[in-house]
């Protein structure tokens, strides 16, 4: 018999997420623990039930610039070596409780140097603190794999010291390299350098773009900068028309964004938040889906939005309809897009997410 589409059943379906920030996923618990243990006196609140809905309501102002404050707190306290491996590891088991059997969880390094620690002593921190993670979900017995990607600041100018960084890791658990932040004024182009050095190092990379601007910054991303993926990439529909009686047009860049299956690392009720949506109801990941562009469904920032992988596929389902045979295809979209070799992709496909649906769907 085909299993309810509950959240707890979609908790047991393997999943694949491939757009988290690891500082937007914090245990509220841990953003207390670790202010008190590192002296930061800005939290807003300190009870870890009033700072999550604290978080959640700062987040939901409709603006990404405001969207991006909230991270001062999270960041705040992620400055030392037990901070960060303490996130990292929580994130890998959280990640794995919700049945997450691939992630790809980004950050941004050149934000974690208040402590005194370089790049590198971060990354590696980090990186530590994902395999203590998996190994504490396998003792559990799931099973996860966590690859990092690195993010340099789309209004800094350190983009391709970050992207030498994420290729001198790249065989120690880095997989490719982002850049993020506000995109009004702070086009992909920017940091073409960076681009051009992950090309040159066969080397993998996904770019923030048409989330809070629309056709350009995703235009930029691909056709100047070569990205690999779209992170949100949510306003391609803005080069989509559909009409009164259904007919959809599509123009050249959805066209290409289609034709090219370049992934949409969508991120549902963050991209209300933000305001790159108006609503749920309004969310273009079901006319996507239908057109079949390559959709995948990501948290983007867990804490901020209150959220999970189940929690974010338990939405689509009640918001646009989809059965396990869609969330099927989602999470086989996902595992096609990631940065790692195509022959470990197709085992978990084959070995993991496929039998993991099937016992679903009966």
């Amino acid at each position: 018999m085909t299993a309810p589409l509950d959240l707890e059943y979609i908790r047991r379906a393997p999943k694949v997420l491939l757009h988290d920030h690891l500082d937007g996923g914090l245990r509220p618990a841990t953003v207390a623990e670790l202010a008190a243990e590192c002296g930061y006196t800005g939290l807003p609140v300190e009870a870890p039930d009033e700072l999550a809905q604290w978080f959640r309501e700062a987040a939901d102002s409709g603006s990404l610039e405001l969207y991006l404050e909230t991270f001062a707190h999270t960041v705040a306290v992620m400055q030392t070596p037990a901070g960060l491996r303490r996130v990292a590891r929580e994130c890998a088991e959280d990640l794995a409780h919700d049945g997450v059997v691939y992630a790809e969880v980004r950050f941004a390094p050149e934000q974690h140097l208040e402590g005194g620690l370089s790049l590198d002593e971060v990354v590696d921190h980090v990186l530590e603190g994902f395999l203590e993670g998996e190994a504490s979900a396998r003792a559990a017995g799931r099973e996860i794999r966590v690859g990092c990607l690195l993010t340099a600041m789309r209004h800094a100018a350190r983009s391709r010291e970050i992207a030498e960084l994420a290729v001198r890791f790249r065989y120690r658990g880095v997989v490719g390299f982002d850049i993020a932040g506000a995109e009004a004024g702070y086009p992909p182009s920017r940091h073409l350098d960076a681009f051009e050095y992950m090309r040159n190092c066969n080397a993998h990379f996904t770019i923030h773009a048409g989330e809070a601007f629309g056709l350009p910054s995703i235009h930029e991303a691909i056709a100047f900068c070569g990205t690999d993926r779209l992170g949100h990439g949510v306003r391609i529909t803005d080069d989509i028309a559909v009409g009164a009686d259904g007919h959809v047009t599509m123009g050249l860049l959805a066209n290409y964004v289609r034709d090219k299956r370049i992934p949409l690392e969508l991120c549902p009720s963050s991209n209300v938040q933000t305001g790159a949506v108006a609503s749920l109801d309004d969310h273009p990941f079901g006319l996507l889906a239908r057109l079949r562009f390559r959709v995948t469904v990501n948290t983007d920032n867990r804490l901020m939005s209150d959220t999970s992988m189940s929690r974010e596929m338990l939405v689509l389902v009640n918001t646009f309809g989809f059965g396990w045979s869609d969330l099927e295809r989602f999470t086989i979209n996902a595992m096609k897009s990631a940065f790692i070799p195509f022959d470990q992709r197709l085992a978990v496909i084959d070995d993991i997410i496929k039998p993991g649906f099937a016992v679903l769907i009966g």
